[in-house]
């Protein structure tokens, strides 16, 4: 019997792969920026004398009674905003599963062993703490999840020039995090369900499948029917997000004869900037302003309830997806891509422990009957995010010569033909085009000597 044949853990991706995820990574950093922006703003006016005028404004209520829709400022960011996030995510997913890392069982369990791993461990540090130190079980959910916009946002601040693959693997497990906070809050955060709306829900969901497969490409139409699908999961009982993340799994992410895009992909390009840029930041903006006195601050470290949470980002995530990924490759016989180090998947796991926008959705959820507790939990999300991110830059420094060696190789083009190098080294025209340029150089060093020699000879002769 033939030995089980090794495949290479975070090595290069196709030129197709890296183009989109480098281009929904630059999006992502861009709303990661903004998305920290806005969590400052919160706590500045959460913790000064404006905090009076933004507790009215976020508590403010508005909207039709009768449809179960008179929400808060707050829970208006929460269960409407935050659809859109949703919704991005589930195209996300289709993509990953049809045409991304996911696609590949062999190729996806490295990734998604990783990210179970990384929700398990959290979740696993968060119940131990609390089942010996006696506190609330319920908040187990909330630092399983990592926030890809605020790790990309922490790498655009300490400028690493983190390797394609890298940004890939974070990506993949954002992904795969995502899934799982969808079901998390679908199996565990549904206390009680109206059928009748939820099977009108269903049928909406239904309605848009048919109007997608039909070729119907109108916004008029599926936008309004969104709105509804939307507010029928929300009056179900179920949490409205999921609706989101339905329509974005519908979405057809195959490309037919005469489209240069899928649909998918087109609305994606719409949709990612609204979702990074104004839908995130917005939420952040009402969710993170948590007060932060010297008594929160200290309350984070000896509550069971916070400190588990903290713990479960710091160590938990750094450990599960390290770990994960280290099983993962030992068993399936994966090599690690020889210009990377396990130094290198370990600094990643620590920054997937900034788990922000889902895990204080998950904390706002996991505690609606202690305002206090769930403010205090929101504090160590804060608290732990700003740990990790403060852990993975120091050790991504430590490598970021390597890194930037990496992506200079990586971005290199002499051909100037906008495909990178690397990505044509069995290419017989590449090979030709690159003689053509030496060979123009050469030609050029010549007639160069020829002229340096002239005038060595003309300044060599008698005056």
């Amino acid at each position: 019997m033939a030995a089980p044949t090794s495949r290479k853990f975070l090595g290069r991706q196709s030129l197709p792969e890296r183009t989109f995820v480098t281009d929904a990574l630059r999006t992502e950093t861009v709303g990661g920026v903004i998305l920290l922006v806005a969590a400052v703003v919160a706590l500045i006016l959460a913790n000064t004398p404006l905090s009076g005028v933004y507790g009215d404004i976020r508590d403010f209520s508005f909207g039709p009674q009768a449809l179960h829709l008179r929400l808060s400022v707050a829970s208006w960011a929460t269960d409407g905003l935050l659809t859109i996030f949703f919704f991005v995510a589930g195209i996300e997913l289709k993509r990953e599963l049809v045409s991304g890392e996911l696609r590949d069982p062999k190729a996806a369990a490295l990734p998604v062993i990783a990210a179970v791993c990384g929700m398990a461990a959290p979740a696993l540090v968060y119940v131990i703490v609390n089942a010996s130190g006696g506190g609330s079980l319920k908040g187990w959910a909330v630092p399983t999840a990592t926030d890809i916009a605020f790790a990309l946002a922490v790498l655009a601040v300490i400028g690493t020039a983190l390797p394609a693959a890298l940004r890939a693997f974070l990506l993949t497990l954002a992904v795969v995090d995502d899934l799982g906070a969808i079901l998390i809050i679908a199996i565990f955060f549904t206390q009680h369900i109206n059928f009748v709306a939820l099977g009108l829900s269903f049928a909406g969901l239904l309605l848009f499948w048919l109007l997608h497969h039909k070729g119907v490409r109108t916004a008029w139409v599926h936008l309004p029917l969104a709105v509804v699908i939307w507010a029928l999961m929300h009056a179900s009982g179920v949490h409205a997000t999921i609706s989101g993340v339905a329509m974005g799994l519908i979405l057809r992410c195959t490309v037919r004869e005469g489209e240069e895009r899928s649909p998918a992909e087109r609305i994606e390009h719409r949709m990612r900037p609204v979702s990074a840029g104004l839908a995130v930041p917005l939420f952040a903006l009402f969710a993170a302003g948590v007060p932060l006195s010297g008594d929160a601050v200290a309350d984070v470290f000896t509550r069971p309830e916070t400190l588990g949470v903290a713990l479960g980002l710091v160590v938990g995530k750094a450990v599960g997806v390290f770990g994960g990924s280290w099983c993962a490759a030992r068993f399936t016989r994966a090599e690690l891509n020889e210009e990377l180090a396990w130094a290198d998947v370990f600094a990643v796991a620590t920054l997937a422990g900034i788990g922000f926008t889902v895990s204080l959705l998950i904390g706002e959820l996991a505690f609606p009957g202690d305002p206090t507790l769930a403010e205090e939990v929101k504090a160590a999300v804060l608290i732990g995010s700003l740990c990790a991110a403060l852990f993975a830059g120091v050790l991504l420094k430590l490598r970021n010569t390597t890194y930037q060696r990496l992506c200079q190789e990586e971005e290199r083009d002499e051909d100037m033909d906008g495909i990178p190098d690397v990505y044509e080294q069995d290419s017989p025209e590449y090979h030709l085009r690159m003689a053509a340029i030496h060979e123009a150089k050469a030609a050029e060093h010549r007639r160069l000597a020829e002229v340096a020699a002239a005038a060595d000879s003309g300044d060599d002769g008698p005056a």
